[in-house]
């Protein structure tokens, strides 16, 4: 029980010191924009080495992006209590709509230092690598709907659609020129798969 008890301590001081560094990262972000990010400093800022910085995360975009790693924590975690007779995209709606930003716009100058960072490569590739590669996602997904993630391509596919809606969602929340409601952004997003993403310009003909 002691060996439990420790492990479980050690695994705590882990994801406290992974999320610790993430949020260090975000300040100093605001404090000095991405390029004067190093991550020798935001490793200062926690009190560890850039040893221990490295053994977490492989760049600062990583440790920035880790943010979206804890929402989708949460956002799966949430989809995993929903009703087992519940529609498979009901469920992801209520999940990941109920977690998204209810905040308003940022202010100028951040969404500014925002699309910076979102403008750049590096950051969209982290980005992606949490949106479009979890397996704990894919894993809930396939529990719902009968299939293996092994076998099947199902499961994958709707985690990657989740991921994409989530991913353009943010990007259209941080161009937006006037306030718009991420919620909103997200609900269109999984509506409009699930309705199999009809053409606009069909629609509107």
């Amino acid at each position: 029980m002691a060996d439990e008890h420790e492990l479980g301590l050690r695994d705590r001081k882990k994801i406290d010191t992974r999320q610790a560094l993430s949020d260090a990262a975000w300040t100093l972000l605001a404090e000095r924009g991405v390029e004067n990010l190093r991550r020798d400093e935001i490793a200062a800022r926690v009190g560890v080495s850039v040893r221990t910085f490295n053994n977490y995360f492989t760049t600062k975009y990583d440790a920035l992006a880790y943010r979206q790693v804890e929402r989708l924590q949460h956002n799966v975690a949430t989809l995993r209590a929903r009703p087992a007779d519940e529609s498979l995209w009901d469920a992801i709606t209520v999940a990941f709509v109920e977690s998204a930003d209810t905040g308003t716009q940022p202010s100028p100058a951040r969404q500014t230092v925002l699309r910076d960072l979102m403008n750049r490569p590096a950051m969209r590739t982290a980005v992606s690598k949490v949106c479009f590669t979890n397996d704990e996602l894919i894993d809930v997904i396939a529990a719902r709907t009968g299939t293996d993630p092994a076998r099947d391509v199902y499961p994958r596919l709707v985690a990657a659609a989740v991921g994409a809606a989530w991913q353009s969602t943010a990007e259209v929340f941080l161009q937006a020129d006037s306030p718009v409601s991420s919620h909103s952004l997200l609900r269109s997003a999984f509506q409009q798969i699930r309705a199999g993403l009809p053409d606009p310009s069909v629609q509107n003909r």
